[in-house]
């Protein structure tokens, strides 16, 4: 590629540059949205999946979060969505707390429905990030986040704001989008 249009490369970066917004801007405009779906919502309410609390914790600071579980009706009282164009109205963003081998599958159906910012849950370990499935939101236009929400802005406490400033010292997160 660089060989044949090496030549227009700088420009291709000056332009990523200018118009790809920074970690910092992404999670500004994520945590701005008002309708945010939670893929990967588990059916064990007093379960200590992740997506739970990350459910839990959208809905506590004021934000109209859904639930998405293929194998619910209702998690933790609310009604959940089987994928996320059940979703009456549809929603402005997706944090992806599924198992990573489903995380492909979710970013596709994102694209589908013009969703075009994904926060996929990580901290130490795998978490729900799959390379394949950040590079085809890369590819595809959509903005994705590679944490946890709950490090940032009103959606976190003191605990998860001093564990995600040591996650991203220890270099468990990506720098760059």
């Amino acid at each position: 590629y660089r060989r044949v249009f090496g030549w227009l490369y700088p420009s291709f970066s000056m332009l990523r540059r200018r118009f790809m917004p920074t970690v910092d801007q992404a999670i500004d405009e994520f945590l701005s949205l008002k309708r945010i779906a939670v893929a990967g919502v588990s059916r064990n309410a007093g379960g200590t999946h992740a997506s739970n609390g990350i459910y839990t914790r959208f809905k506590e600071r004021g934000y109209e979060v859904f639930p998405v579980n293929p194998n619910a009706d209702e998690v933790m009282g609310d009604p959940c969505y089987r994928s996320l164009k059940d979703i009456p109205g549809g929603v402005d963003g997706v944090v992806i707390a599924t198992n990573p081998k489903v995380s492909l599958s979710v970013a596709q159906e994102c694209k589908e429905l013009g969703i075009e910012r994904v926060w996929f849950h990580k901290n130490f370990g795998a978490g729900s990030y799959s390379q394949d499935a950040h590079d085809y939101c890369k590819e595809n236009g959509i903005t994705a986040l590679v944490s946890c929400p709950l490090w940032y802005g009103q959606t976190s406490d003191g605990f998860h704001k001093f564990f995600g400033a040591a996650c991203r010292v220890l270099r468990q997160v990506p720098s760059e989008l």
